[in-house]
């Protein structure tokens, strides 16, 4: 099959599941993966041939698209803050409201009195892929990063990542819920915990919540805060003076965190949109 007509059998093949606009990107995707070539090949190559060992290879991964399985496991990796990233079914898919936050701790520590230290010390609680420290510590020097995660399997991709960036970082195999002392005092706390609540299932594409890991996911209805106030009585004690509380949030509980935030002695809070107009992350000083 040459790669015109191998274009048609995609589109026709996944049209019924999801928009043109996202067969298009799966399609460059995996042209650029498994055959080598870029999107103006598609114009200037229209007739290159595809080995039949690869396009069986791409019809197994056509099979589990259809199965709505997310194109990032199916090739193992991902983007995020122009960095690579492996990913697998024990990790978050990174999303592009965290690169906003990553930019918003990254703007407040140039323009903060913590820069000024001769060595931050940044922790990130409940890192996944470890997208969020990996992601600080290429664009911030003199800095010590240390990333949290109850998942063993988590954290050995967030390993494999930071290797990937070659950057050090501390990772620490530890139950945010479970824990009364963090290892140190920090100048930034960073975390995206699961906050999703379950009635709000109902709003979840069926490739998220058929594949992507619950535990990093989702919360009880009736105590959907859980994890930003126990992070929050963590953050009082091993915080330094003036030093910075980042969450990202649940859109719907905007007012009520940080209101959660007020009551537990926390000042100068500021709720921030993400790209989409939702309230998205939380900034708090201690």
């Amino acid at each position: 099959m040459i790669l015109k007509e191998f274009r048609v059998y995609f589109t026709d093949t996944l049209s019924e599941i999801y928009p043109k606009t996202e067969i298009d990107t799966f399609f460059f995707l995996l042209i650029e993966e498994k055959l080598n070539l870029q999107r103006v090949d598609t114009v200037m190559k229209p007739d290159f041939l595809i080995a039949d060992e690869i396009l069986s290879e791409l019809k197994e991964i056509i099979i589990r698209l259809k199965k709505e399985e997310p194109i990032q496991y199916i090739l193992g990796k991902t983007e995020f803050y122009g960095l690579p990233f492996i990913v697998n079914e024990n990790t978050l898919i990174p999303r592009p409201e965290t690169e906003e936050l990553v930019e918003w701790v990254l703007k407040e520590v140039a323009e903060s009195q913590s820069c000024k230290v001769a060595k931050l010390s940044i922790l990130d609680i409940g890192t996944g892929t470890g997208c969020i420290p990996i992601s600080l510590a290429k664009n911030l020097k003199d800095v010590k990063i240390s990333a949290i995660d109850v998942s063993s399997e988590a954290l050995k991709k967030a390993k494999q990542n930071a290797i990937l960036n070659n950057v050090d970082l501390s990772f620490l195999e530890m139950d945010i819920l479970q824990t009364e002392e963090l290892p140190q005092q920090y100048n930034i706390i960073v975390s995206n915990p699961p906050y999703v609540r379950e009635l709000e299932k109902v709003e979840i594409n069926n490739n998220v919540l058929e594949n992507e890991p619950h535990l990093a996911l989702f919360v009880d209805d009736d105590n959907p805060l859980i994890f930003y106030a126990k992070i929050a009585d963590l953050a009082k004690n091993h915080l330094t003076k003036d030093g910075i509380l980042f969450f990202e949030i649940n859109q719907y509980l905007g007012k009520e965190t940080v209101e959660m935030l007020k009551q537990k002695g926390f000042s100068n809070l500021e709720l921030k949109k993400d790209l989409f107009g939702n309230d998205r992350m939380i900034k708090a000083i201690i």
